[in-house]
C-alpha cells in the first residue's frame, strides 16, 4: 500500500523480515505470551540476521537501513507479535538509538556494535514513580567523585529491565538532567521481578535500581545537564517504530477477519456477505491506510533530517488509538471465536491497549501536537 518506491535494499528487508516473522514468530506467538518471555535462541537469530540494530549505519554494526527501514521491519515483526516488536523497540529504538543520538564516539563504538548484533540487550531507563507524564521530574540522582559519577535511585517499568546487559538511563545532576551508559553487570545494580502484565506479556518489564553504583566520566551521554533532550529526541524515533508495529499488527488483523468473514456462514451466506461486517471490514482498511501514509512520510522526513516531534506525536497518537479500533472490529467479526484463546484476535486485542500509553501517554502526544501546532499559528508545514 506504500505509495512511493522502496529502494531494492528496502524491499529485501521486508521480504526478508516478512519470511522471518511468517516462519519462526507466528507459530511461537501464543508461546511466548503464555511463557511471558522472547526466546534467547528468537533474540539470537534476529541478531544474526541484523534486525537488532537494522537501523544504525554499518559503522557501528547496523544495517544502514535508517528509520524508514526500521519501521519496515517493525511493521513486519508487528504483524507476528507485538511482545517481540517491544522488545525490539526498547532494545535498539530507544536502548540503543540514545546512545547514537547523544553518546560520543568512544561510546558508539564500544556499545552499538554488540548491540546491534544482540551480544548485548539494551534498555532506556527514565521513567519513575513521580516522573511518568511529567518526566522532568526526576529522582534518580548522580554526583560526581572524581573521574567516576555515582548513581543512586530506582526507576520503574523498564522494557527489558531484567534482562539488559546496557541501559541507557537519566538521572538528575547539579546541572540538570543527563544521560549515562550503564552496564548491568556493575556493582549497584538491581532488578526487580517482571511485572504480571494484561497484554505483551511476552516483553519483560521490571523496576531496576541503583545503589551507589560508579560509573565512568566516559560513559556519560552527551553533556551534563543536556540529557533531557537526548530522552526527547530518543522518544520521538520510538514512537515512529510504535506506529509501524501498530500498523503490522492492524494489517494482520484485516486480514484474519476477511479470510474469516469469508469462511464463517450465518443464514446459508458467508457473513462477508452482510454489510455490517463489510462496513466494519471498511472501516478497518481507510484506518490501516491512514497509519500507513502517517508512519512512512514520517519516517521519511526523519531520515531527510527534518524535524519531527510533532509529527512524531501524532503517529503515535493515530496509530496506536487506530490499531485499538481495529482490534476491536476484529474481535466484533470473528464473534466468540475472536474472545477465545484458540485465535490470536483475542492475544493482539490485549496486546493493543498498552499502545497508547507507553512512550509517552496519547495525552501527552496532544499536549506535544497542540503546543506546536498554537506555536505555528496553525500551520501544519
Amino acid at each position: 500500500m506504500i505509495d512511493f518506491e522502496l529502494t531494492d535494499e528496502q524491499k529485501m528487508l521486508r521480504e526478508m523480515v516478512r519470511d522471518f516473522t511468517n516462519s519462526e514468530i507466528k507459530p511461537i506467538a501464543r508461546k511466548i505470551d503464555e511463557e511471558e518471555r522472547v526466546p534467547r535462541e528468537l533474540i539470537n537469530k534476529m541478531g544474526e540476521l541484523g534486525f537488532l540494530g537494522a537501523v544504525f549505519p554499518t559503522e557501528y554494526g547496523g544495517g544502514g537501513f535508517g528509520e524508514l527501514g526500521y519501521c519496515l521491519l517493525q511493521e513486519e515483526i508487528g504483524r507476528g507479535c507485538l511482545s517481540t516488536a517491544t522488545f525490539i523497540g526498547a532494545h535498539q529504538s530507544i536502548g540503543s538509538n540514545a546512545i547514537y543520538i547523544g553518546g560520543s564516539e568512544y561510546l558508539k563504538k564500544k556499545y552499538l556494535i554488540p548491540l546491534a548484533e544482540g551480544k548485548y540487550i539494551g534498555a532506556f531507563a527514565l521513567t519513575e514513580t513521580l516522573a511518568g507524564s511529567d518526566s522532568f521530574n526526576l529522582r534518580t540522582k548522580a554526583h560526581r567523585d572524581g573521574d567516576d559519577w555515582i548513581l543512586n535511585g530506582e526507576k520503574l517499568w523498564i522494557t527489558n529491565g531484567s534482562i539488559a546487559d546496557v541501559v541507557s538511563v537519566f538521572a538528575r545532576t547539579e546541572k540538570g538532567i543527563t544521560g549515562f551508559v550503564v552496564e548491568t553487570k556493575w556493582p549497584g545494580f538491581t532488578a526487580g521481578p517482571p511485572e504480571k502484565k494484561m497484554g505483551i506479556r511476552g516483553s519483560v518489564t521490571a523496576a531496576i535500581s541503583f545503589e551507589n553504583m560508579r560509573v565512568p566520566k566516559e560513559n556519560m551521554i552527551g553533556d551534563d545537564g543536556r540529557g533531557f533532550l537526548v530522552a526527547m529526541k530518543t522518544l520521538d524515533a520510538g514512537r515512529l517504530g510504535l506506529g509501524a508495529a501498530c500498523l503490522g499488527a492492524s494489517k494482520e488483523l484485516l486480514e484474519l477477519s476477511t479470510k474469516y468473514a469469508k469462511e464463517r456462514k450465518q443464514f446459508d451466506v458467508t457473513i462477508s456477505q452482510f454489510e455490517a461486517i463489510q462496513f466494519m471490514l471498511a472501516e478497518m482498511a481507510t484506518t490501516i491506510y491512514a497509519m500507513e501514509s502517517l508512519v512512512y512520510r514520517t519516517a521519511a522526513a526523519y531520515d531527510a533530517g527534518k524535524p519531527t516531534s510533532r509529527q512524531s506525536a501524532i503517529v503515535k497518537l493515530f496509530c496506536s488509538e487506530g490499531l485499538m479500533k481495529v482490534a476491536d472490529r476484529a474481535v466484533q467479526v470473528h464473534g466468540g471465536m475472536g474472545y477465545s484463546r484458540e485465535l490470536p484476535i483475542e492475544r493482539m486485542y490485549r496486546d493493543a491497549r498498552i499502545n497508547p500509553i507507553f512512550e509517552g501517554t496519547n495525552e501527552i502526544q496532544k499536549i506535544v501536537i497542540a503546543r506546536d501546532v498554537i506555536k505555528k499559528n496553525g500551520v501544519l508545514n
